[in-house]
Formats: C-alpha cells, structure tokens, sequence
C-alpha cells in the first residue's frame, strides 16, 4: 500500500511558540501554499483520505480532496505538549522537565503531555489497522510528528535520530506500508 502522506502548511502562530495539538488557525499566505502543495501530489485516485481533525489539516485535506471523503482520525495529530501548549519554546527550555525531555524526548512525556514513544505507539495503531484494509494508495494530511514517526516505523530510523529528517510545511512525502520505503 503506498502512503502519500503531506505536512500541513504553515500556521498563523508566532515563531517559537509550542502549539502542538493546539488547534491553530493557517497562515494567511494558505492559498498559495495550498495550490504548491496539490501540484506536488502524483495523479490518480486515492482508496481513502485520511486526516488529523485539527483545523490545520483539516482543511487542507478538504480542500485538496474535495472529491472524496474525509476521514478524521484522532490518532494522526501531533505530539500532545501538555502543559507546553501555546507557551514559548524560550520559557519552556528553562525548565528542568524540559531539559530531562530535550535529554531523552523519546521516553520523556511532557507535563500532562505525550512523550515520542506516545506518539509512535499511536502511529503504530494507525497503521495496524490500516494494514487489514484493500487499498492501494492512501493519503494522509497530517504534522510534522507523525510524519518523524512513520519514518522510525516504515523506514526504521532510530526513534532518537527522528529530528534528523527535515520535513517541511506544505512537504509530500511518500512512504510503502509493506517494505517503508517510497
């Protein structure tokens, strides 16, 4: 099964903030962006179209699959920063939890929050039941976070070398559910 899976594009959130599942609004330059990413997508159907329900995928999944239905799915939002949320990465980096998270974020929850392991383990459901599907090519609108995780999954990168691997706003990116690569 190929996994077509895109990035939102860019938020209307300050630089340095943490919004994480926050459900922040786009950026005004979203028409634009939209448009880069459609031309990005390979031509043909899609089996099924799956999305975070938070308002930044959301919409774009709308809006680039009008034809088809949207599948919401709780499982593909972002990392869950807890108390971090909508905070400065600034403050937070002076804190002890944050440095015993930046020591080890893939054990580490945030306060109130998910650690990496959280996150994977929630991708992992994702793909389990996806895999007892018949499709043939999916696509995913969803954030940065899952996509770092479906890299440690499918491609097997290491959970702490995740952040190796830049994935942009707007970004495409293909993956093989049965053999991880595109």
């Amino acid at each position: 099964m190929k996994l077509i899976c895109i990035r939102h594009t860019k938020v209307a959130v300050p630089a340095g903030i943490c919004y994480g599942q926050t459900d922040v609004p786009l950026a005004q330059s979203y028409p634009a962006e939209q448009l880069a990413v459609l031309q990005q997508l390979p031509e043909g159907k899609f089996d099924a179209v799956f999305s975070s329900p938070l308002q930044r995928c959301r919409l774009l999944a709308g809006d680039l699959f009008a034809a088809n239905e949207i599948i919401l799915d709780d499982r593909l939002k972002e990392l869950d920063f807890g108390d971090w949320e909508n905070r400065s990465w600034d403050e937070i980096s002076q804190t002890s939890k944050a440095k015993a998270w930046f020591e080890d974020f893939v054990s580490v929850k945030c306060p109130n929050g998910e650690a990496f392991t959280d996150l994977m383990n929630r991708t992992a459901a994702f793909l389990d039941e996806l895999r007892l599907k018949d499709y043939a090519r999916v696509a995913i609108v969803t954030h940065g976070g899952i996509l770092r995780s479906l890299d440690c999954l499918l491609k097997r990168t290491a959970p702490l070398d995740a952040f190796q691997t830049k994935f942009d706003f707007g970004q495409v990116v293909s993956f093989n559910l049965e053999t991880g690569v595109a």
